[in-house]
């Protein structure tokens, strides 16, 4: 950890030790370590000030100080939700982004109008008569309400699909539109730099003003907000106009901003919509078909809950449809359409989809306590039809539906769903028209009345499931075209009736009066129901409820959705398509993402196999049986090894398999018999999509097949079958949470960058709504994963919303007693793991207050500190309560006396080592003190910052009183061997580790050594594989002695050994305490629990284990994946500062490797709310061999907004950025496209029963340079060269003024990379030195202890 973190201008000195080897010909720079401190500023915009270790005349260890530092500062545009947006944003980026300059608190305000904003001092307001008084050098951008942005349309959306002809020709304006409520509306934005602008124009914004409007007319305006040099933008701005607005309204609202010549500009106009705040504001009710309904009354289905036969009954899935009248068209100002759906729906409106959104919509929550709602922009189909048709007019609103989280087939595995929430497909709707007078009218509510005219039918969609796949009914789907057109409007009697049969499929397009949702189970039973059942309370303390005879589930309140849907984002077209023979035909998609097949031109008629024999999982028997046609799609992953065919084991739904051909962890048939098992999936529960065109029908009807709509698949591969040709145009859409993606990296490493991908890939796979562990098994959002990853998923994407949304769902979940569950609805999966009392595990249950911390220090979130506060204090309540006695339980007695292995608990899980199940549980029983203390700093709650404080103290040195009983200062428990983890990296990192023994820990640290690894498919693999392939692995050290047999290993220092949380304490520490250059060689490494281990197994995303698995570990699973933030924060090194709040602070920190045979160059991009920051650094002078690259003196070329160096210049005008942007993706892609990454597979020779090694480049790896190094911006005009080395000895804060700067460092020696004893074995370079030689950072005072207000290092 820098010194800045504790020091200020007047901290003192670190005086290093000097160097061991002569630096008469290097650089005087060579082995400082770049700290810089954006106290705000980006894109030139704001001030930066850096820091650097105080130089005493002498010259630091390289290695202590921190030897590798591969970093890009760049500045990359938003994300842009639509073409056109993408063009826009490309040709308006034309400067560095914008962070505010100044402290870390909330500003409130004084606004014309009213007050918004949160605590701190005030600005003045102006009034509201200025407006933009030129062309200013501040440009504000990013919009947000409440987190949230229109989409005008998914970037990955599919082509519209074929209409009915009496379909509407107007389209809604967006794909997504954000929906607040009146008391709850906060205004964002970030800022950029106007292409050509002066930096020094860009140095602070000195006023801004906010301006609301419905259609051109005024709502609120806060006049211009003037501030002084001392303030800064306030986080959010809350609506402060004298009057609310009202649900229904559209609105319309701009930013305008003044930069330091006061001079403004004005941002683009951005939307959002005012919907109904409580449920009494709703005039609409849920609504059910009426046969559905009836199979959650024991008295009309017979006394029966037999849940699979019910669920059946419920198949075909309803359509609803409501035909509104629109009588008076005059001044319509807007018309919204607000709906929400149990499980999933789609609305369209005169028969038009209006979004292109739906697998998961609303987004997962506990129904029973929380449902989300969309808004959809209807106005243009009223106005449209009333310039047609004139006065009165009719239209017909449609809402096609999904099993979703709600009605999912009732089977259980490896999560169980059956404990979720469970009733009918349902849906609330209405329409409220706003007229230019401000009155409103609510047209269309759903009801079961004759005057809302709601009617329901069963449709095209037989089966849908997110586990299983969907069925569609091609054949229905033709006979219904239109009917949700005024063209296929039927009347129904008024009277609700259902046909009052056993099939349901008699009921197919029979259009009736639906029912109301209605149960008699209330929230509270089912709530207090399952709290007995996860013994989160006594059955003796519960109330006796009694027998229902309605028994579906409650439905919770009605909220805006909080975050954006999960949509399309990518589009993608196969890589390769494989003709398998049998009418098989296999695409490859290049990599693995959740999503499904589109079939942009329909899909070719099947035909019959031979004899009715169909491959594998591709039948249908109830369809054969009916002599329809069918056509199957079935997805995966990988391929399986031993038959060539998709991998389904791999991606079995719930775990639900018989272990597919080879039968390694689950004997064959072991699924026969599982409790609603689908047919036809062959003892795997499998991702299938049916197609089926019924007997007699034209097979034409395939041309109408386009793609399933309410499941994901998790696949790279598709299997489409039977047919004689391929589909034509059948490409593939890669779905998740529509956050804007705005962080990158990049490297010279091919292993490194190729992690980087795997991770990302993972992460995208596994944003549906909820951040999940595997997008096709479990599907479930647990707090241990979350824990592990949110620092690389808030690199890779703005996880402002979704991570606010997550700490709701787990707020909802909190049991009575205070107890938080492992996944954020309780799933009864590892409550073994807990203290008990209903909690999970303890560092998986310590999720909720580290998310809110962590979304802090990111977003600046003030509301969230309120909102979770008191949960939070009651469960360190809980944790007081139950810790001590639930850990005896356990068998861990107060001295760790009996502890030599580990105890009940996950720990850091799927390590390589022994986890130290005790360590992780009281650590983040710390860390949950810890937590409240920060949160109670921020809202002045004084009581429970000391209370947390000292709790957190007080664990903290048992911890330490325990670990380093043992004598030998390697922080494990005092009857463990050195191998538990995470010890010493978690310790040290989370400053748990007593400051006296920092030193001699870390030293201690690389005593520790890799070892072999006894795996089944790793030794299966070198039983397969040539001697030759061998004896060459043996020469690498990925092969060494394990007794007589030579064996893979892991690597405790050139690769990963590290569980989910050891990765990121280990790579941090290493990097942190001056030993990046090990880090690196740990993120480079190869072999066996390695990226590139996976990568020569052609993975394409992060696997859940660091071994290989063909039938049980998941390998789409982000829980590794922790190494994606630490490329970018300490490999390229942009971060947030530790202490900051809402990304108002910066913290830079580069550092070199020792030889350029590791790194070459480096660049990362780190996007805040307050805009983006980059850097980009290369060495150049390179000798022509590479064998010189251990010993070459070279220069080194930094860009970015404010480096320290030893010569400096900066741009004297913003270069076009935009354009060296656009050079440089088209670059990249070039790359890409010529497979210039990972350059070799294994692949298994399925003739001769062996492995070969199979030399073919990838894309996955590639390595691209930044943009800042583009030839474009070698044109760039650079103010004069200024040599900045003597301002290197002085300890204090530098501010720069912003801008695009350039740094070179002369005469850098590179050296060979520290190897101790081989790849498996430790590092007695760095065990052997004295502790007071491990360099300045073990020393600095100021990471003795944590501080309040330190976010990063809370644990």
């Amino acid at each position: 950890m820098p010194r800045t973190l504790g020091g200020g201008p007047d901290a003192p000195a670190l005086t290093p030790p000097r160097r061991k080897q002569p630096q008469s010909t290097a650089s005087p720079l060579k082995n400082l370590p770049l700290i810089f401190i954006s106290v705000v500023a980006l894109y030139g915009i704001g001030i930066v000030v850096f820091q650097h270790t105080h130089l005493s005349g002498t010259h630091p260890d390289m290695a202590a100080l921190i030897s590798t530092t591969k970093d890009n500062f760049v500045a990359l545009e938003g994300f842009a939700e639509s073409k056109k947006k993408v063009r826009k944003a490309t040709e308006n980026d034309e400067g560095w982004m914008f962070t505010d300059p100044g402290g870390d608190s909330v500003l409130p305000l004084e606004v014309g109008g009213g007050s918004g904003g949160s605590s701190g001092s005030s600005g003045g307001s102006d009034g509201g008569s200025s407006r933009s008084s030129g062309p200013g050098a501040v440009i504000p951008t990013e919009l947000t309400v409440n987190f949230l942005k229109p989409i005008d349309k998914a970037p990955g959306a599919p082509p519209e699909p074929p209409l009915s002809s009496s379909a509407s020709k107007s389209r809604a304006p967006e794909d997504f539109l954000p929906v607040v409520i009146p008391s709850d509306i906060n205004f964002r934005w970030a800022h950029r730099a106007r292409e050509g602008s002066a930096a020094e124009d860009t140095t602070i914004i000195t006023g801004y003003r906010i301006v609301v409007r419905s259609q051109a007319k005024e709502v609120w305006d806060t006049g211009k907000i003037t501030l002084s040099d001392e303030q800064c933008v306030p986080d959010s701005v809350a609506w402060g106009g004298a009057t609310k607005p009202e649900a229904g309204q559209i609105l319309q609202w701009q930013v305008e901003a003044w930069d330091a010549k006061g001079k403004s500009s004005v941002s683009d106009w951005s939307r959002f919509a005012v919907g109904p705040e409580e449920d009494v504001n709703w005039t609409g009710k849920w609504i059910v078909h009426p046969s559905d309904m009836d199979t959650f009354d024991k008295k009309k289905n017979g006394n029966s809950q037999e849940e699979c036969q019910l669920w059946h009954k419920r198949r075909p899935l309803p359509l609803f449809r409501s035909k509104i009248t629109l009588e008076d068209h005059d001044n319509i100002a807007s018309a919204l359409l607000v709906m929400s759906g149990l499980g999933s729906f789609r609305a369209s409106f005169d028969g038009v989809p209006l979004t292109t959104s739906g697998p998961i919509d609303p987004p997962f929550t506990d129904y029973s306590k929380r449902v989300s709602y969309r808004g959809f922009d209807v106005t243009p189909f009223l106005l449209d039809a009333e310039k047609e048709k004139g006065k009165e007019t009719n239209h017909v609103i449609g809402v096609t539906m999904g099993s979703g989280w709600w009605d999912h087939r009732p089977v259980s595995g490896m999560a169980k769903p059956k404990l979720l929430p469970r009733g009918p497909a349902t849906v609330i709707a209405q329409v409220i028209v706003t007229y230019s007078s401000g009155t409103t009218k609510v047209l269309g509510p759903t009801g079961e009345d004759a005057a809302t005219s709601w009617q329901v039918a069963r449709g095209h969609i037989r089966e849908s499931d997110l586990f299983t796949g969907e069925m569609v009914d091609l054949g229905v789907l033709g006979e219904m075209e239109g009917w949700d057109t005024l063209g296929g409007w039927t009347y129904v009697p008024n009277e609700s009736h259902s046909l009052q049969n056993d099939d349901p499929y008699k009921e197919v397009n029979k259009w009736m009066r639906p029912v109301e949702y209605h149960t008699e189970v209330t929230g509270e039973e089912r709530w207090e129901t399952m709290a007995v059942r996860a013994k989160a309370k006594e059955r003796v303390d519960a109330i006796k409820w009694p027998k229902r005879e309605k028994f579906a589930a409650p439905i919770g309140r009605l909220v805006p959705n909080e975050i954006p849907p999960v949509m399309a984002m990518e589009r993608l077209t196969p890589d390769e398509v494989h003709d398998l023979g049998g009418g098989r035909w296999l695409l490859d998609y290049g990599k693995a993402f959740s999503g499904m097949l589109h079939f942009d031109e329909g899909m070719p008629a099947p035909f019959i196999p031979e004899e009715g024999k169909y491959p594998r999982a591709h039948g249908f028997k109830a369809a054969s049986a009916k002599e329809d046609a069918f056509a199957t799609v079935i997805y995966g992953e990988s391929l399986e090894m031993t038959t060539g065919d998709i991998n389904r084991v791999l991606t079995a739904g719930l775990g639900l398999h018989d272990g597919g051909p080879r039968h390694v962890s689950k004997k064959e048939g072991q699924t026969r018999g599982s409790y609603c098992f689908p047919d036809d999936h062959d003892d795997i529960l499998s991702q299938k999509d049916v197609y089926i065109v019924p007997k007699g029908s034209d097979v034409k009807l395939f041309a109408k097949a386009r793609q399933s709509h309410f499941t994901t698949h998790s696949f790279r591969f598709a299997e489409v079958c039977c047919s004689k040709q391929p589909p034509k145009n059948a490409h593939a859409l890669l779905y998740r949470t529509a956050v804007t993606e705005w962080g990158t990296f990049d490297s010279s490493n091919v292993n490194i960058n190729g992690g980087y991908e795997l991770v990302k890939n993972a992460m995208a796979s596994n944003m549906l709504s909820v951040q999940s562990d595997c997008p096709h098994r479990e599907k479930l959002p647990y707090g241990g994963d979350l824990v592990a990853d949110s620092p690389a998923a808030m690199h890779y994407y703005d996880m402002s919303s979704f991570y606010k949304k997550t700490v709701h769902d787990w707020m909802d979940a909190q049991w009575e007693n205070g107890a938080y569950t492992e996944t954020s609805v309780w799933q009864d999966l590892n409550d073994y793991a807990g203290i008990g009392h209903g909690a999970g595990e303890t560092v998986w249950a310590t999720a909720p207050p580290v998310l809110t911390v962590r979304h802090m220090q990111h977003y600046g979130d003030i509301a969230l500190l309120k909102e979770s506060m008191a949960g939070h204090v009651r469960w360190i309540d809980f944790l007081d309560k139950y810790f001590e006695e639930g850990m005896h339980q356990k068998g861990y007695d107060d001295e760790l006396e009996e502890y030599t292995s580990s105890k009940s608990g996950l720990g850091d899980w799927l390590a390589m080592r022994t986890r130290d199940t005790f360590l992780t549980h009281t650590a983040f029983y710390m860390a949950a003190g810890r937590c409240v203390a920060y949160v109670a700093r921020k809202l002045g709650m004084k009581d429970n910052e000391e209370r947390g404080m000292a709790l957190a103290k007080k664990i903290q040195d048992r911890i330490a009183h325990l670990y380093l009983t043992n004598g030998k200062d390697n922080f494990d428990p005092p009857k463990g061997s050195a191998s538990f983890t995470p010890g010493p990296e978690m310790s040290l990192f989370s400053r748990i580790v007593p400051g006296e023994k920092r030193c001699v820990v870390l030293k201690n640290w690389f005593r520790r050594s890799g070892h072999t690894w006894p795996g089944s498919e790793e030794n299966m693999f070198l039983k397969a594989v040539s001697e030759d392939d061998k004896e060459a692995m043996a020469k690498t050290g990925e092969l060494t002695k394990r007794g007589s047999q030579m064996s893979m290993g892991w690597s405790q220092w050139q690769g990963f050994n590290e569980g989910i949380f050891a990765i990121r304490y280990a790579l941090k520490t290493l990097s942190d305490m001056g030993f990046h250059n090990v880090a690196v060689q740990k993120a480079a490494g190869f072999g066996m629990a390695t990226p590139e281990y996976m990568m020569r197994h052609n993975a394409t995303t992060m696997w859940e284990s660091w071994w290989r698995s063909e039938d049980l570990y998941s390998r789409n699973h982000p829980m590794l994946g922790a190494l994606a933030e630490w490329m970018a924060s300490s490999a390229a090194g942009v971060s947030h500062y530790p202490t900051t709040t809402g990304g108002r602070k910066m913290l830079f920190w580069p550092r070199f490797p020792n030889s350029a045979a590791t790194v070459k160059y480096a660049s990362a991009t780190q996007g805040t709310i307050k805009g983006e920051y980059a850097i980009a650094w290369r060495f150049e002078d390179l000798p022509a061999s590479e064998s010189e690259y251990d010993s070459a003196v070279v220069k080194i070329r930094i860009r970015f907004v404010v480096p320290p160096g030893a010569k400096l210049r900066q741009a004297k005008a913003f270069p076009d950025l935009a354009k060296a942007k656009l050079a440089a993706h088209k670059e990249c892609e070039t790359r890409r496209k010529r497979r210039l990454g990972f350059p070799y597979s294994w692949e298994y020779d399925r003739t001769k029963e062996q492995w070969y090694r199979l030399e073919s480049g990838k894309a996955i790896g590639t390595p691209c340079e930044n943009h800042l190094f583009d030839s474009s911006l070698d044109a760039t005009q650079w103010g004069s060269e200024e040599d900045i080395t003597g301002s290197l000895t002085d300890p204090k804060d530098v501010p720069i003024k912003a801008g695009l700067y350039e740094i070179v460092i002369e005469h850098y020696q590179l050296e060979k990379e520290v190897e101790g004893t081989g790849r498996i074995g430790n590092i007695p370079e760095y065990y052997e030195r004295d502790a007071d030689d491990m360099g300045p950072f073990c020393k600095d005072e100021s990471a003795y202890e944590w501080q309040i207000d330190d976010a990063t290092h809370i644990i």
